[in-house]
């Protein structure tokens, strides 16, 4: 049985974390691996929207201890003494770096590693008993994998601080008051609901979807008028697009736009 599956129908990639006997835990292996199906994605002209879900009753118990414990694994007694790490081709600043949007369906709790990889996703669809548990701090870590960047935009300084310091655990519905869940439904329907929400963003132009992605990614970084100047620098690829024409054309028209992504 693979620790990580991958499929794609209806311009929807779905990435799936099979691990469900180990809560689906993050190995060395499927470390590897999630970055090789991430980058597929985004390069697969045929994928509009990515579904990063797991099997079982978790999303992500966070990175596998029993395996760095043994000391073969991450954070292991190999790795203890590490002065540099190569972190251009790991999970997080892959997921940061990709511009197909990101859907993650939390079909259970995630902790640690798994909700920074949650954060890490542009939506978060979750069942009504999953949880985020930041124990990065009651582990002796902090969040490694883009929690402590995450956190501060989404929920400002204090309520991050708050949460980071303390390890707390959020429920699913402390995470719909504060923003970090997009949509909370039953544990059977996360899939379901995930998967509608793709489908409703892959029928847009996909060039747009891209686009706007990168824009926001830079927006955070960018003073306003250096923002505007590169937003409009992307649209003018837009308007040469055979979909900005369809999408003029299927609006006279008063039909569904027939996006193909030229």
């Amino acid at each position: 049985m693979a620790a990580l599956e991958y499929a794609v129908a209806e311009h929807i990639a779905t990435i799936t974390l099979n691990r469900p006997e180990r809560m689906n835990t993050i190995s060395r292996e499927m470390l590897d691996e999630l970055c090789v199906v991430l980058t597929r994605a985004n390069e697969d002209q045929d994928v509009r929207v990515i579904v990063l879900t797991g099997t079982g009753r978790a999303f992500c118990a966070g990175l596998d201890l029993n395996e760095a414990a043994s000391g073969e694994g991450i954070g292991g007694s190999a790795n203890k003494f590490a002065a540099t790490l190569d972190l251009r081709n790991t999970p997080p600043t892959v997921l940061h770096a990709i511009d197909k949007p990101v859907i993650c369906a939390l079909n259970g709790s995630a902790a640690g590693y798994g909700m920074d990889l949650a954060l890490g996703c542009d939506i978060r669809i979750m069942a009504e008993d999953a949880k985020l548990a930041a124990a990065f701090v009651k582990r002796g870590v902090v969040p490694e994998s883009g929690g402590t960047w995450f956190l501060p935009r989404m929920l400002g300084w204090a309520k991050a601080s708050e949460i980071i310091f303390t390890g707390r655990t959020l429920s699913a519905a402390d995470c719909l008051a504060e923003g970090l869940a997009n949509v909370v439904v039953p544990a059977d329907q996360v899939q379901a609901e995930a998967l509608r929400m793709a489908a409703e963003i892959a029928a847009n132009a996909p060039l747009a979807v891209t686009s706007a992605k990168r824009m926001m990614r830079m927006g955070l970084e960018e003073t306003f008028p250096t923002h505007v100047q590169h937003v409009y620098l992307q649209l003018l690829p837009l308007f040469a697009s055979d979909d900005f024409q369809e999408g003029i054309k299927s609006f006279l028209e008063k039909r569904p736009a027939r996006f193909t992504g030229r």
